[in-house]
This record gives C-alpha cells, sequence and structure tokens, in this order.
C-alpha cells in the first residue's frame, strides 16, 4: 500500500507526497506547487520526507520530464552522492582513541576551503597524488570536449579537486552497524568543475529564455527543449560531472582506506559490500511505459533490489536500503533526514556547547564553524524512514564514531 498524499496544483500536474509525520514548510510547498506547472513535467512529482526549500527547486524532490530539462532543478552540485564500503574489521579492531584515525583521514584527504586569493586552497591539491592523475586520464578527453566548446569552462578547479571532500555538510565517516563491523562512508560531489557547468548552464537557460522569463513560476524554472544545441551541449557536460563526482568517491575512499591502515595494524578488506550513488543528478529512465529525464534533486535511485544510502546527520544514524521499486515514486527515496532549519538560524540558535553534547559520542570537530551541521537542525531520521517504508528496506543500520567535516 502507498502512503504517499496527494496536493492537486491548478492548472499543473499533482505532486505525491511521502511526508506522513515529517513537517513540510510553506516554502517548499509553494516551490513544488510553480515545478509542477511547467508544461513538460511527466505524470507528477514525487516528494521525498526529507523535502526542503532548495535553491533552483526544492530538496527531497524527483522531476519527471519529458522534452525538456530544467539547469537549476539538477542545481551546481552535479552528481552529489554517497559511497559507503564494509571491511572486514569489527569495533574491537579501531584504535581505543579514535583521534589518530580522524587526523589520518584528514591528512589523507583534502578538505574545507581557504577563501584567501594567495596561497593554495586548502581543499585542493597542491600536487595530485598519482591516483588522482591516473582518474583524471579517463576524465580528461571528456572535458576536453566540453571545454572545445565553453573554453571558460577550463579556468576551473577540475584535477586539482579529483579526490577532495569539500565543505558544508559533506563529509567522512567511520560507522558501525547493527553487528559492530566497520564501514567507511562519504559524501561529496563534482566540486569545483561540476559548480561551474551548473552555474553556467543555468545562466544560459536564463539567458535562452529572456523574453519568456516573466512568463515562468520562477526564473530558476528557465529549461532547455530536447532538440535544442543547449540541451544536448548540457546532458553531455552534465553526464561528465556525474562521471566526475562518482570517481571523485572512489579516489577518496582509496585514500580513506589507506590512512586507515596506517593506523590500524591488523589486515583488513574493504570491499566486502560497497555502493556509490548520485542524489543530486539527471538521467534517462523508463516510467510508465515512457522514456523520460528523471531529475533527483535530493533523491536515490530506488529501482527494486537496487542499494542506496540515506544519511542521518552528524550525530545520528544512517542507513544502507533496498529499494522496493515503488513506480509512484519513480522508484527513489530521500536522500538523507532533510533540515529543518537553515544554516543562518542553526548558527543563531545553537552553541558550542549544543553541538559538544549532540556529538559526545563522535570523534569529529566541535567548534562554531560547524555548528550549522549540529544534529538538531535536521528532521527526526526516524520519522524519515517511516514515512518511506513503501519505498525501501533497511539493510544495515549504521552509527558514525568518526567524522570528517569540511
Amino acid at each position: 500500500m502507498s502512503k504517499f498524499d496527494i496536493l492537486q496544483v491548478q492548472n499543473g500536474k499533482p505532486i505525491k507526497l511521502w511526508t506522513s509525520g515529517v513537517p513540510v514548510e510553506d516554502e517548499a510547498r509553494e516551490q513544488l506547487i510553480n515545478t509542477a506547472k511547467m508544461p513538460f513535467i511527466f505524470k507528477h512529482l514525487a516528494v521525498m520526507p526529507d523535502v526542503h526549500l532548495g535553491k533552483g527547486s526544492t530538496i527531497g524532490s524527483v522531476i519527471p520530464t519529458h522534452g525538456a530539462i530544467i539547469p537549476a532543478a539538477v542545481g551546481v552540485d552535479i552528481g552529489c552522492g554517497m559511497m559507503a564500503a564494509r571491511t572486514t574489521l569489527t569495533a574491537s579492531d579501531l584504535p581505543d582513541n579514535l583521534a589518530g584515525l580522524r587526523s589520518a583521514i584528514e591528512a589523507a584527504v583534502p578538505h574545507g576551503r581557504t577563501n584567501s586569493r594567495a596561497g593554495r586552497d586548502k581543499g585542493s591539491w597542491d600536487t595530485p597524488p598519482a591516483s588522482v592523475d591516473t582518474m583524471w586520464g579517463e576524465l580528461h578527453e571528456g572535458f576536453k570536449r566540453i571545454t572545445d566548446k565553453y573554453p571558460r569552462l577550463k579556468n576551473t578547479n577540475n584535477h586539482k579537486h579529483l579526490g577532495t571532500l569539500g565543505t558544508g555538510n559533506h563529509f567522512i565517516e567511520v560507522c558501525l552497524d547493527e553487528e559492530n563491523r566497520v564501514w567507511f562512508m562519504l559524501h561529496s560531489g563534482s566540486r569545483g568543475v561540476g559548480n561551474a557547468i551548473g552555474t553556467h548552464f543555468i545562466e544560459l537557460a536564463q539567458a535562452d529564455m529572456r523574453s519568456h522569463i516573466a512568463n515562468l513560476p520562477h526564473r530558476d524554472l528557465a529549461y532547455f527543449t530536447e532538440g535544442s544545441q543547449h540541451f544536448d551541449d548540457y546532458v553531455e557536460a552534465v553526464g561528465w560531472a556525474q562521471d566526475f563526482a562518482r570517481r571523485n568517491r572512489m579516489v577518496m575512499m582509496q585514500n580513506v582506506i589507506a590512512a586507515a591502515r596506517k593506523i590500524i595494524t591488523k589486515p583488513f578488506a574493504a570491499d566486502v559490500e560497497a555502493v556509490n550513488c548520485h542524489h543530486n543528478y539527471v538521467q534517462k529512465e523508463t516510467h510508465f511505459g515512457s522514456e523520460v529525464l528523471v531529475t533527483r534533486k535530493g533523491a536515490v535511485s530506488a529501482q527494486k533490489g537496487q542499494l542506496g544510502i540515506i544519511p542521518g546527520s552528524m550525530g545520528a544514524k544512517s542507513f544502507i536500503v533496498r529499494g522496493l521499486g515503488n513506480e509512484e515514486s519513480f522508484c527513489s527515496c530521500s536522500h538523507g533526514a532533510g533540515r529543518t532549519m537553515s544554516r543562518t538560524k542553526a548558527q543563531k540558535l545553537f552553541t558550542v556547547e549544543d553541538q559538544i553534547k549532540a556529538t559526545a559520542h563522535v570523534e569529529c570537530r566541535k567548534d562554531a564553524a560547524v555548528i550549522d551541521e549540529i544534529p538538531m537542525a535536521y528532521k527526526d531520521i526516524d520519522a524519515v524512514m517511516a514515512a518511506q517504508s513503501d519505498l525501501v528496506e533497511v539493510v544495515h543500520t549504521l552509527r558514525q564514531v568518526v567524522c570528517v567535516k569540511g
């Protein structure tokens, strides 16, 4: 039995919401209604329980389109997603003091950002290691095709951002599952180059529609129509950025595992179970017998039997899930707990003491700069999971013991 509510939209397609027992802000509802009014929406919008207001389009929404694509719906963190790998280690194999393990991971993966113009950004490589060079070699040809057409994208953080974490809600964690087995988990996307690609094509769509922009419910709904030059170029560029994001997570995971091996003396394997999934992306799929473009903005593919990752906040548990293939949601599920408040509001509302208390069980940063990521700024992950029990089943429940933030 499906658990969604239906919101009918005047002059638009219906919205199906998997939000029973979780809050949905009025601004997010309004943003969804605007999207549902676009003439090329296929059948309905599907809304996940972690839904909240987003830049460009609503986070936690699944937007199926026919013959058109909205670059701002995909956004600028193209291919952002998660990777998790179970190891042969158990909790008892970890050192008693986890600070050294956290430091080793922080040293192995560039993270954060230096805003000053002088000197190297600490969030990028100075000299990329061989593993990054090898992976970039597989991406370079596609990048050249894109930059030959759009030269301004050449001068971006591309090669030197491959295998780096970034800022905001991106993280690397060491977790334990229900049997105390050790997992490594991380969250990141296509970094500087993906941001540049997303920004450029959002601006192009708005420029292309300059004469029509006043007729759109919102300027961020500017779109490319299938068959146009910019449509094809965007599909190519977004596909490349999604590939970059997937490989970015792979390189980081290799470096996290190598760092852990320096601290944990017991030999271990780290690919017993592995999942690598996007939650900010667009791709062609077949639903209800039609080939459509599906944009998942803060949502994960949950085809029948497909594994996915739904993380909680930095003080809550996370889940490895298996999709149930619910066609009504376009075979999707939530990508996390979802924020209940803005970063600015969280920084005003909570203190460093609150952050220390909320993350007492986790080896992580506990300073003023990460208050915006405090667990209380997020929805209750248990309520989010309950609201989508017809979309996924839980395979593993993870709790973090180490968390590295940008």
